[in-house]
């Protein structure tokens, strides 16, 4: 449903802290805390609204999801870039991000699933309306060995589908 499109905006590039202390490696957790937690909040919301069937409600979340998509990118590369000093000043802390991490990547799976399910059931629909469209469009005559003959092109309608919902 939602893509998140690098090329739009550019990243801010990451800061790198020489050697993060205890309080530059809590800084960076927080960051990525805090950047984890507003975007699963946002996820969980539109996983419900999607389940719900409530389709535009949960467009409306688009560009504040953007957004927190690349503050957790810009997080976890600032993490990333400092994770050697993080195992070594602040192993403890590391380990609590890993499992918070697991957990997100959890949620974030099954809003994928139910994002897949949607547009599933709803491809599903649209060709389901085509075929009945098409059954009803083509005569109903057979060939000369008794079986029911092809539609030609002229007969097959085209189908119209407005996107915006």
């Amino acid at each position: 449903m939602n893509h998140f499109n690098a090329s739009r905006q550019p990243m801010p590039a990451p800061r790198q802290a020489a050697t993060p202390g205890s309080a530059e490696a809590r800084k960076l957790a927080e960051d990525l805390m805090d950047a984890m937690n507003a975007l699963l909040g946002l996820i969980e919301r539109e996983t419900e609204f999607v389940r719900a069937g409530k389709l535009r409600e949960a467009m409306a979340f688009e560009s504040t999801k953007q957004e927190l998509s690349r503050r957790y990118v810009g997080a976890v590369s600032q993490l990333k870039a400092n994770q050697a000093q993080l195992a070594k000043s602040a192993p403890e802390l590391l380990s609590t991000l890993h499992r918070h991490h697991d957990a997100f990547r959890a949620m974030l799976q099954v809003n994928l699933t139910v994002l897949a399910t949607a547009h599933a059931v709803s491809e599903s629909v649209v060709r389901g309306v085509n075929a009945e469209i098409q059954k009803r469009n083509v005569p109903n005559t057979y060939t000369a060995a008794g079986r029911r003959a092809a539609p030609g092109p002229r007969h097959i309608t085209p189908l119209a589908v407005s996107r915006s919902l």
